[in-house]
């Protein structure tokens, strides 16, 4: 008896809904509610219990005049991040988008450099150069110092400088996007470069500039690592992740998370939605490469100094890290340039008990966070790019929802989860997954906790991926009497490999040196990743900065294999990664 032809459809969508079903159950179980524990957690009448329900944390919380000092502090960092980041990348994507100069396809590589190394290690760098003692006072006589007086000053810097690329990423790729009809309509009415500036290139891309600015300012606004460098305690996340000791039996850490979730939120939906605008249809994408003009003389040479003098400021903090991890301890004071080197430090770095333990964690949790991710990645994108699944636009807004929601919220949900049944002292899986236990056991939880943070970047290639693949060799597969699965395994993934392969790149790297999670849910020595153990050595008399400057250099040679790699395969869409 032949099946009717609506048989294979039916059980072609029940299998994508329950697919679908799958995925959602696992956002909801290890995104939406560590989330909803880290809220519920600040507004516990008995903090102690988790029980009762009360507003009372939240206005004690606001009434107390240092958590209302480390908010604004904050939000001092994270605009003045964004405005000096923007500042920085704006002009140097305009530049690139319409122009062809000398060096251009070497510095449009090398202005990514900075996204190699976290602003948490890059502060090692800068307390070298812009220290008291450090080499710029040196140089010029000055009394400029990132520990003292400058510390506001010192973060903004460190973090404008390894967060720019993000905003070049996302304003070249909407750039590459104009119609040039529209810039030479204008020329002809006779309109100016700056008044064609502001009345057609920056409206139309306000929502890809926005898109990337919002992710800057939701990153400084709640960036733990670089304001813990450079001791600067009034912000509100070094003020949660001092408060960790008391998390099991006090609301304050949970409260001053949530504040910032609102905060970060906020901020999000006023970035998007107020000031991003929506975006301008375009009734042609005519080729950028075609529309660029060459820059003749001097102007060439102008636009590849700008590149150039950008680059180098960029690269600073990652030469001082380079250059600490060299010098004799005691021998870079109060001069250009260290007076004595030794390799020493780095042999520590590799060989040393603790620093090695710290180096197989993390590229164990890395490895693992990646793999997950990796096949989290191909079924999300088969979903959104090759069924009609409803729900798919909630399914896409879940899998980019940790770019705006903070680590430290992410974190300190894990957190939560590790105290509540089933885990906790006895719950059945406490023996499986624990961070305060006698013996703790936090693998599991930091590995999904890398795996959750980094998804929209796996998931982002890989749409990418699937959406320039015809389904036609899917079906004609299906058709020659291959399974759905055996499609999907010999047909989509061979085609989407590049895309897969740069967004997992990107996976591994960034878990490696992920710094929030990290802090946070590794609470003993033998669980240190690479970030925890650098944070450890730091507070370690004579050579530790030294060994966790040359920590950082191994994270940052690995980082620059990994971001070159993934841009080579993915080229301008590289940008569309990190973009809410």
């Amino acid at each position: 008896m032949n099946r009717p032809p609506i048989f294979p459809r039916l059980m072609r969508r029940a299998w994508h809904y329950a697919l679908f079903g799958g995925v959602m159950f696992l956002l909801v179980v290890f995104l939406l509610y560590p989330i909803f524990l880290t809220v519920r957690g600040g507004f516990y009448a008995d903090a102690a219990t988790k029980e009762g329900f009360t507003f009372d944390n939240l206005a004690i919380a606001l009434s107390d005049p240092r958590v209302l000092t480390g908010l604004f502090n904050s939000f001092k960092i994270a605009c003045g991040t964004t405005a000096l980041a923007i500042a920085l990348a704006l002009p140097l994507a305009l530049i690139s988008a319409r122009f062809d100069f000398p060096g251009k396809k070497f510095f449009s590589a090398v202005v990514l450099v900075p996204m190699i190394l976290p602003p948490f290690v890059g502060a090692l760098g800068v307390r070298a150069l812009l220290g008291r003692a450090g080499s710029i006072n040196a140089l010029f006589g000055t009394e400029f110092d990132v520990l003292g007086e400058a510390r506001l000053m010192g973060v903004i810097l460190v973090e404008a400088l390894a967060l720019y690329p993000i905003i070049f990423l996302n304003a070249t790729a909407t750039l590459a996007n104009l119609d040039p009809a529209l810039g030479e309509a204008a020329r002809n009415l006779g309109a100016g470069p700056i008044r064609r500036f502001f009345r057609i290139t920056l409206p139309l891309i306000r929502p890809g500039l926005f898109a990337g600015a919002t992710i800057v300012f939701i990153w400084s606004f709640t960036e733990l690592g670089t304001p813990l460098m450079f001791g600067y305690n009034e912000v509100t996340p070094v003020q949660i992740f001092n408060g960790l000791k008391e998390v099991e039996n006090s609301a304050k850490p949970y409260v001053l998370t949530a504040i910032m979730l609102f905060a970060a939120i906020f901020l999000y939906v006023l970035g998007k939605f107020v000031f991003g605008g929506r975006g301008y249809a375009m009734y042609s994408k005519a080729s950028r490469a075609g529309s660029e003009s060459r820059l003749p003389g001097w102007r060439g040479w102008a636009a590849t100094a700008a590149f150039a003098a950008v680059c180098f400021v960029a690269i600073l903090p990652h030469l001082g890290v380079v250059l600490t991890s060299v010098t004799v301890p005691g021998q870079w004071y109060r001069t250009v340039l260290p007076t004595e080197f030794t390799g020493a430090h780095y042999n520590e770095a590799l060989g040393a008990a603790d620093a090695f333990n710290a180096i197989v964690n993390s590229l164990k949790l890395a490895f693992a966070a990646m793999a997950l991710d990796m096949v989290l990645g191909v079924v999300i994108a088969y979903l959104l790019v090759r069924t009609q699944v409803r729900g798919r636009a909630l399914l896409d807004a879940l899998c980019m929802l940790p770019l705006a929601v903070p680590g430290l919220v992410m974190a300190f949900g894990f957190v939560a989860m590790s105290l509540r049944w089933p885990f906790g002292a006895d719950g059945p899986l406490g023996g499986f997954a624990s961070i305060f236990a006698v013996d703790p056991n936090p693998v599991p939880f930091l590995i999904v906790a890398y795996a959750v943070r980094r998804l929209p970047y796996i998931v982002r290639s890989t749409v990418a991926g699937l959406e320039q693949t015809s389904g036609e060799l899917e079906e004609a597969a299906i058709n020659l009497g291959a399974s759905r699965l055996t499609a999907i395994r010999r047909i989509i993934v061979p085609l989407i490999a590049a895309n897969l392969i740069a967004g997992g790149l990107l996976v591994f790297s960034f878990s490696m040196l992920e710094v929030s999670d990290s802090l946070i849910l590794a609470q003993q020595a033998g669980d240190f990743p690479v970030t925890k153990q650098i944070w450890a050595f730091m507070d370690r008399l004579g050579d530790g900065p030294y060994i966790a400057s040359a920590m950082g250099v191994w994270g940052m040679a690995l980082l620059t294999t990994t971001i070159f790699a993934a841009s080579v395969l993915l080229g301008k869409k590289l940008g569309s990664i990190f973009r809410v």
